[in-house]
């Protein structure tokens, strides 16, 4: 994997996949525990609508975090020097890295839970560097509408793994704690009660009119519909947005990307994407 430098001198590492005249790159942001290696059939399908796909595993995850905290799995998603916001950082020196590279082509950042809310801040710091913003399994990123806490509760009589708030496949939940490079701690554990309130706040104010997309299950212990609507209400009401899209899936749970419709889930997306990215012929 290519790797960039950080503003603490961590090496951030990364995947790009081309497509044959691509129309944008997407600057894909994982979540919390997990890593860019869990997104490949999504990768795939964006490539093959023509959408480059660069996708980083930030601080403390997957290539960079094992690299990090010198092979030891019991430290996976740490962010380690600098914490909550130098993930955050690195993220968004990823997209200068994704710039300088393709200066002639948009970026659409699609973010997936914690990288959703990545995203939301990204989108809030630097609105004119996206042509497009997507964010799943996503959340209003304000007290009460959004769980970092015990996120399978409701699932525990489901299975044994404590992931099944993952997927209703229990494949998902299974490939995800024999995982050496995932975990299950809790967001707030991994960071810090500092770490996790730096992920709080709302959409900016009377913000560049870029097209969002929200996708969330309703079976969503991180957020669900309610918060979703929140978030659609913000960006339309506080940032002036005027294409903002949410898309609810019935019973689907926290990874709408892994999920029993996750062809379905695809296919919405590129549907999306086509009608706001022209392709280039």
């Amino acid at each position: 994997m290519p790797v960039f430098i950080d503003d603490h001198g961590v090496r951030i590492h990364y995947i790009v996949r081309e497509a044959e005249n691509p129309r944008a790159i997407v600057q894909l942001v994982h979540g919390v525990g997990e890593h860019v290696g869990r997104y490949g059939a999504l990768i795939d399908a964006l490539v093959a609508d023509g959408f480059s796909v660069w996708a980083d595993d930030h601080r403390g995850h997957g290539q960079t975090g094992f690299e990090q905290h010198g092979g030891d799995l019991t430290k996976m998603g740490r962010p380690g020097p600098g914490g909550m916001r130098a993930a955050i950082d690195a993220v968004d020196r990823f997209t200068t890295v994704i710039r300088d590279e393709n200066p002639d082509l948009p970026i659409v950042l699609v973010g997936h839970s914690w990288g959703s809310f990545i995203a939301q801040i990204l989108l809030n710091r630097h609105p004119l560097a996206y042509s497009a913003v997507v964010l799943s399994g996503t959340a209003y990123r304000m007290p009460g509408s959004l769980d970092s806490g015990d996120l399978n509760r409701k699932y525990k009589t489901l299975g044994t793994t404590g992931a099944e708030w993952l997927s209703r496949d229990p494949a998902v939940a299974e490939a995800f704690v024999a995982d050496p490079y995932t975990t299950l701690t809790p967001l707030a554990k991994l960071f810090g009660i500092g770490g996790a309130l730096a992920l709080l706040g709302r959409p900016a104010r009377d913000l560049p009119d870029v097209p969002v997309l929200i996708m969330v299950g309703d079976d969503d212990t991180v957020g669900g519909e309610a918060s979703a609507l929140k978030l659609v209400r913000s960006f339309e009401s506080r940032s002036h947005l005027t294409d903002v899209t949410l898309i609810v899936y019935a019973d689907a749970r926290h990874e709408i990307f892994n999920e029993t419709n996750q062809a379905e889930v695809r296919a919405d997306l590129l549907a999306w994407l086509d009608a706001r990215v022209p392709s280039r012929g």
